[in-house]
């Protein structure tokens, strides 16, 4: 089957199932076998794409996908009975199952910045040695137990990280946000179109396909072609054939940008989306509908990881986990934080915001997920220098404070417990350069003028007594900085 013909078939029917959710009587068959289905724990998005080269009973409930009349003739049997659902799911939505530890943030000069679940008022002991970013984890799972997609055990496997990480147990994640760059972007929008116009020939509201759950940044980067240079109009000259040359797509993309709900599709032009994300999307500490908790993110994009240089937890996906979330579905793997990397140490404080984003950008190339570095002083001071707001800062300290999710290297630090240890001392450290014919021969700058000159008579190949360097991590690894000056 052709891609394009693939792609409409799963969003017709996944569209269809969005359609049929909302119709079904009590008394048919179809729902009995439909409400059942929502019992089961969760279905991935993935999963759910798997399904569908299944036999057709699977994912029919007794309805004949092939005809859309049909559908819509069984739909229109249906009555009020999923008002009753949807209000059993306000119901158990509204006993949320840790209200008891809802706490409410004060401002220092009077009033609140907003409520947040507050992790000390648990009183579990385990919890003060978990590593910064597992309580992340933790606060999502939380603040997202529902006892349907998230259920309080979910949360005690997480409390219980240190035992339960060996086993590669099963742990719920949804982010606080998605983030989409130019080229895996554009295919995940035009996804959900395909999925409005299967919802609109059913009959039903194309507007049911919408990024709800999450908030949604698109940068459009990675595209600009220099045709004009050493001129003083070069920018602008190069800008404006960049939107003759993409005319149709950047058109699709402000479509997207006001047609769905929670999407921002930041311009061409703006500079690379990682630096983006850093300057400007990234906002440590979210306050949505007066609730506070910690920013996190999954991207299209593998070098997502450089946002954890800000104490934002983020990593890169695939396009189908990133509509998944997008669409409001729990990421789930079994050993999702199989490789964390986290630093920690006393020359972290001085370390500069810049360079942890560069180490942590680079998560990929050393075989982590992410390379996560917790939110301290220089954090704040990196959001100040890029025009965040002194009350949202307050906001974001206030709440790493009360949530004890803040480092301050001046004071004693809590022992957190971690699967492996590494130790790095910055006095090793050397200023390097690479090549000059091969990227990843390293040379050290004490080095470089003998390196040269004996480059210029050799041939293209590897070098006599050239380094390379692979640092891997296993498991959950926490590399400790000793010292506090970094030569890169």
């Amino acid at each position: 089957m052709p891609a394009s013909s693939s792609r409409a078939l799963i969003a017709s029917r996944f569209a269809s199932t969005l359609s049929v959710a909302s119709s079904f009587s009590k008394d048919s068959p179809a729902f009995s076998v439909w409400f059942r289905s929502l019992k089961c724990r969760s279905l991935s998005f993935s999963s759910a794409l798997r399904s569908m080269r299944c036999s057709v009973p699977r994912w029919s409930h007794g309805v004949d996908w092939r005809s859309p009349v049909s559908l819509r003739a069984q739909a229109r049997i249906a009555g009020p009975v999923i008002e009753k659902f949807e209000r059993r799911m306000a119901m158990i939505a509204s006993e949320h199952a840790f209200k008891d530890i809802l706490t409410s943030l004060p401002k220092p000069g009077g009033g609140e910045f907003g409520k947040f679940f507050s992790l000390p008022a648990l009183t579990d002991l385990r919890i003060d040695q978990l590593p910064s970013s597992i309580r992340i984890l933790l606060e999502s799972a939380i603040r997202n137990c529902d006892n349907f997609q998230v259920t309080k055990d979910d949360v005690e496997k997480t409390i219980d990280w240190e035992k339960t990480s060996p086993k590669l147990v099963e742990i719920p994640f949804k982010p606080a946000r998605v983030l989409l760059q130019d080229f895996t972007g554009v295919p995940a929008v035009v996804d959900l179109a395909s999925m409005r116009d299967a919802m609109k020939n059913l009959g039903s509201e194309p507007k049911k396909i919408n990024p709800w759950f999450v908030p949604v940044d698109l940068v459009i980067d990675h595209s600009v072609q220099v045709d004009v240079a050493r001129s003083e109009n070069a920018v602008q000259a190069n800008m404006e054939l960049e939107f003759q040359r993409n005319k149709e797509r950047f058109a699709f993309l402000k479509w997207g940008s006001s047609a769905f709900h929670n999407m921002l599709v930041v311009p061409p032009g703006s500079g690379i989306v990682h630096q983006v994300n850093l300057e400007y999307l990234g906002r440590v500490v979210f306050n949505t509908d007066g609730i506070l908790y910690p920013d996190s993110v999954v991207g299209t994009d593998f070098h997502t990881t450089m946002i954890d240089g800000l104490g934002v937890a983020g990593w890169g996906v695939g396009g189908i986990e990133a509509e998944a979330a997008m669409l409001g579905q729990m990421l789930k793997k079994h050993g999702v934080v199989g490789k964390f990397v986290e630093f920690y140490g006393d020359g972290m404080a001085e370390l500069s915001l810049a360079d942890r984003a560069t180490i942590a950008n680079m998560s990929p190339e050393y075989g982590a997920t992410m390379g996560f570095f917790p939110v301290d002083h220089v954090t704040l001071q990196y959001l100040k220098l890029t025009g965040r707001s002194d009350e949202t800062v307050a906001m974001i300290e206030s709440y790493l404070w009360a949530n004890k999710m803040f480092v301050d290297y001046n004071e004693p630090q809590q022992q957190r417990v971690y699967t492996s240890y590494l130790q790095l001392d910055l006095a090793d450290v050397e200023p390097c350069v690479s090549g000059p014919k091969r990227p990843h021969d390293r040379v050290p700058l004490k080095d470089m003028k003998a390196d040269w000159h004996a480059c210029l008579d050799n041939s293209v190949g590897f070098k006599v007594n050239a380094t390379t360097f692979i640092v891997g991590s296993s498991e959950f690894s926490c590399i400790r900085i000793l010292l506090v000056v970094l030569i890169l």
